[in-house]
């Protein structure tokens, strides 16, 4: 069973004042390398955001330890099951916020931010014709996997979101809106941030995709593809039922595929859509332009498996 394997992932996050962002990464570093944890945290004056891998009594011991701390004492774990680590190093890092919004007068969704809907009442909601459902990610996560019906704002970051949001929805405010992001936390911002925009019903998936997976009683329906991670898994099914298909396609060929690399040109890194024949044959590489440049790693790297041994 998937629920036996030795590691977990946890992505978690809360919106709580930590008044010395700097000590407080610092320290926390400190006790996740003592935990063998690896991963990435993002503190600031507004809270923790977090994902992180590690062994089940290491992630356990963490979560304990979080949840004796007044301030963590409700924050929410989504937990995976793991073969081994979904990260390769351990980084905790200050930031002026835990998700980048850069709005000029922020959100605190402690103020102020949208409904919360567990994953069966969103599954319903979502199926009202005249609800907005809004995917708030970035189209590099939203090019493998999203609800069915949903707008899919074309961003690259999410402080592209509130532009958008004026320029194509600014006649739908009094319309009910449903809005969806990985976990969550995008979200407490962004139903906020469309509240005070002047949008009157506006509600959030509670837990985000990840959650709504796991839930029993919607097992991920109508979620179409999968959803993009920031780890080395990159992606996770959502959808547990028969219903699940690949909305991706290859960015070279066109065909069906939700197999996401990155741009063999370092100067690009590009995450795009690619199958395995087209890796092969354009290199890894999303253009010509990449394809070409004197450092293309799969290049490189292929150069170096080809190298005859040294002999004696």
């Amino acid at each position: 069973m998937t629920e036996n394997k030795p590691y977990r992932v946890l992505l978690f996050y809360q919106y709580v004042t930590i008044d010395d962002p700097e000590t407080f990464a610092q320290e926390h570093l400190a006790f996740c390398q003592q935990l063998a944890l690896k991963g990435r945290i993002l503190v600031a004056g507004e809270g923790l955001n977090g994902t992180l891998s590690g062994t089940v009594a290491h992630t356990q011991k963490y979560m304990n330890t979080m949840h004796r701390d007044p301030r963590f004492a409700g924050m929410v774990f989504k937990i995976d099951p793991a073969d081994g680590h979904a990260f390769s190093k351990m980084h905790v890092r200050p930031r002026k916020e835990i998700v980048a919004l850069k709005l000029s007068d922020d959100i605190n969704p402690n103020k102020l931010t949208g409904k919360h809907l567990k994953p069966e009442t969103f599954y319903k909601e979502m199926q009202d014709k005249d609800t907005v459902l809004i995917d708030a990610r970035n189209n590099y996560e939203t090019q493998i996997g999203h609800f069915r019906n949903a707008v899919i704002p074309d961003i690259k970051t999410f402080r592209e979101l509130p532009g958008w949001i004026e320029q194509h929805l600014s006649d739908y405010k009094d319309k009910k809106i449903l809005t969806y992001c990985t976990g969550g936390i995008r979200c407490e911002k962004f139903s906020g941030y469309l509240l005070r925009a002047g949008f009157k019903d506006v509600s959030q998936l509670d837990g985000g995709i990840v959650q709504y997976g796991k839930d029993p009683n919607v097992r991920g329906k109508m979620y179409d593809g999968k959803c993009y991670v920031f780890d080395q898994r990159i992606s996770v099914p959502v959808n547990r039922t028969d219903e699940d298909v690949v909305v991706g396609h290859c960015h070279h060929c066109g065909k069906p595929c939700d197999r996401i690399v990155n741009c063999a040109n370092p100067e690009c890194n590009r995450q795009y859509i690619c199958c395995e024949d087209c890796e092969k044959t354009y290199q890894r590489s999303c253009s010509d332009a990449c394809r070409e440049h004197p450092r293309n790693r799969y290049r490189l790297e292929h150069q170096q498996q080809e190298k005859p041994a040294e002999t004696i």
